[in-house]
Parts: C-alpha cells; sequence; structure tokens
C-alpha cells in the first residue's frame, strides 16, 4: 500500500510539475514520460495491493451467502483463476519487458522496461497473495469482513 500511494503521490507531484513548467513556459519535456511511468507502476501495485486485501477481483457477493463445501470450490476456484491470470501476466510480461529492454522513449531516453517491468512484478505479486488466501482459506476459512457488513442490517431490520 505505501508503494503505491508513493506512485500515485508522485505522479500527482509530476503532474503539478508539468503544468506550472508549461504555463511558466519553460515545459520539461521528460516530465510526461515520468509522470506516464509513475501512473503504471501506481495502477500494478495497486492491482497488486487491491489483491492482498481481498477488493475487486472476488465473487464476494455470491460466496458470502454461501456456507461449507460450496463457499469452499467457489472461493478455491476464484483464487485459482486469479492465480492463472497472474501467472499469464507475470509470463508474458516478463517477454514484454526483456523485449522492451532496447528501446527507449525520446527526448529522456527513458527505457520501455521502465513502464513494463512492473507487469512481471505485480503478477508474481499476485500470483503469491491468491496462493496465501487459498493456504489460509484452507486453515481458517473463507470468511472475511465482507460477511459481517449484513449483519447490522438484519438485525436493525427485525
Amino acid at each position: 500500500m505505501i508503494a503505491c500511494g508513493v506512485c500515485i503521490g508522485m505522479f500527482t507531484l509530476t503532474v503539478l510539475c508539468d503544468v506550472v513548467t508549461r504555463t511558466l513556459g519553460h515545459p520539461w519535456l521528460w516530465l510526461q514520460q515520468v509522470t506516464t511511468a509513475f501512473f503504471a507502476w501506481g495502477v500494478f501495485v495497486g492491482m497488486a495491493a487491491a489483491t492482498r486485501r481481498l477488493d475487486h477481483f472476488y465473487l464476494s457477493e455470491i460466496t458470502k451467502r454461501l456456507a461449507g463445501p460450496a463457499r469452499l470450490a467457489i472461493e478455491v476456484f476464484n483464487r485459482l483463476v486469479v492465480l492463472c491470470v497472474a501467472l499469464a501476466l507475470a509470463w508474458f510480461g516478463w517477454q514484454n519487458a526483456r523485449l522492451d529492454l532496447g528501446s527507449f522513449r525520446m527526448p529522456s531516453l527513458i527505457p520501455l522496461t521502465v513502464y513494463t517491468g512492473i507487469v512481471p512484478v505485480a503478477g508474481v505479486l499476485i500470483a503469491l497473495f491468491a496462493v496465501e488466501q487459498i493456504v489460509n482459506g484452507w486453515r481458517h476459512g473463507f470468511e472475511g469482513p465482507e460477511d459481517r457488513d449484513e449483519a447490522p442490517a438484519l438485525e436493525m431490520a427485525e
């Protein structure tokens, strides 16, 4: 989460600097490329953080109404799908990043791998978090905070 915050914070700072330097009539041409890099890294680090926090990638509305073997099967299946996508991100992202080593953005000559290198990193992190969730789910169950969201509403209705 800290890395995501740093990336998005630096993205915002570089956009501000870009606007200020353009307003003053002396734009820093390389600044848009740095902004793009921070944006890409922020998005992919945020995707890994969201996976770790169980945000956006899971079927919580379906699974929180289930219990027992049915819930276990859907939760594990869901995480296996995320794991497969993460492994694809890691594999194809690695191949793409390697191909980008010889390509550079003009005028700053920043290697394209600076932009695409986060894809395999995010894939590995997401795969790690998916495996962690499967293991923890088998050990302690898959119930999470989203299961408790419905309890106060039901109590207040009665």
